[in-house]
């Protein structure tokens, strides 16, 4: 499985980035979408997952600001990120997660999010 990240990019503190997270070569029917973020100098941290179910998680300093989507036809990941602060600047990266029929792990190369006025 590749995956390829898009929609990063300079943004004001306020405004709007949508992420997408392309999975290709996909041979699995049940997996799930995470995203990180990493920002200089901090540990990679957990933003949001989707499962297959669309059951989504958020962590708590993104809450109410973030939303995850999939789309399971194009097995595409979305990530629609409003009200940026600048908190939010750090490289995206895309997981994706599979525990059945065994256990696999893949990532993006991530893109960058930079909110600044």
């Amino acid at each position: 499985v590749q995956l390829v990240e898009s929609g990063g990019g300079l943004v004001q503190p306020g405004g709007s980035l949508r992420l997408s997270c392309v999975a290709s070569g996909n041979p699995f029917s049940i997996y799930t979408f995470r995203w990180y973020r990493q920002a200089p100098g901090n540990e990679r941290e957990f933003v949001a997952a989707v499962t297959t179910t669309d059951t989504t998680y958020y962590a708590d300093s993104v809450k109410g600001r973030f939303t995850i989507s999939r789309d399971n036809v194009d097995t595409t990941a979305y990530l629609q990120m409003n009200s940026l602060r600048s908190e939010d600047t750090a490289v995206y990266y895309c997981n994706f997660i599979v525990v059945i029929p065994g256990q696999y792990e893949y990532w993006g190369q991530g893109t960058q999010v930079t909110v600044s006025s």
